[in-house]
């Protein structure tokens, strides 16, 4: 385990601090699902975004062939 990696006592206090009850079967599962989304989301910190315009920049539109109709 790495040294940044959430334990899974860390996990039943972070639960409990937000008012949580966290049953301790579910303790370790809880500290595996948690470090999986961290180490996932450092890898989305790591790709460069730098050429990518705001997702307010873009406008859905749809396509030329696709004629929007009410029937169902």
């Amino acid at each position: 385990m790495a040294a940044d990696e959430l334990t899974p006592p860390e996990a039943a206090r972070w639960a409990a601090r937000t008012g949580l009850v966290l049953p301790a079967e579910r303790h370790a599962a809880v500290a595996a699902v948690a470090n999986h989304i961290h180490n996932v989301v450092k890898v989305l910190h790591e790709l460069d975004f730098a050429d990518v315009p705001p997702a307010a920049a873009y406008r859905a539109a749809p396509h030329e062939e696709e004629k929007p109709d009410a029937t169902v």
